[in-house]
């Protein structure tokens, strides 16, 4: 009597190549940037709406995606602070905030160009374009301007 392999070489190779593309996939979504869809969304210490609070987020405001887990995605702010958000409450809109203490916005890409405001820690822009070592961006209030890309976060320049 011959014993039938359980897998032959064909399927063998199928699903190795299946469970790579799943692999990369996974890796895909785990270092990503998103942003909050509405005001008050609340970062948990787990994946799980009954897991302690630990602080409360602004529609807009950037997090980055380490792991993803069903329905929950854990995520890292601009201070490093850590925790767990439902992907309900994500959008795919890239965004960046002020890191440093303050910095300036000015009307065009270099440190030539006037001083159009002076933004605090903490401010966040969406994200229109780069030129250089420059982020064009737009505040919620319709400002637009240039920002010194090392002093936003996430890191957008290439």
């Amino acid at each position: 009597m011959t014993k039938t392999p359980l897998l032959s070489r064909p399927s063998l190779f199928i699903t190795l190549v299946g469970a790579a593309l799943l692999l990369l996939a996974s890796t895909a979504f785990a270092d990503d940037h998103v942003s909050v869809l509405k005001n008050g969304a609340n970062i948990r210490s787990g994946p799980d709406a009954k897991k302690e609070i630990l602080w409360t987020v602004f529609k807009g405001f950037p997090l980055q995606v380490t792991e993803r887990k069903g329905k929950w995605a854990h995520v890292v702010d601009f201070d490093g602070d850590k925790g767990w958000i439902t992907t309900d409450l994500l959008a795919k809109e890239k965004t960046v905030i002020v890191k440093a203490a303050t910095a300036n916005l000015r009307v065009g890409a270099g440190k030539d160009y006037e001083i159009a405001a002076e933004v605090k820690h903490g401010v966040v822009f969406k994200t229109l374009t780069t030129e250089g070592d420059w982020v064009k961006v737009k505040h919620a209030d319709g400002t637009t301007g240039w920002v010194l890309g090392k002093l936003l976060w996430p890191n957008i320049l290439p």
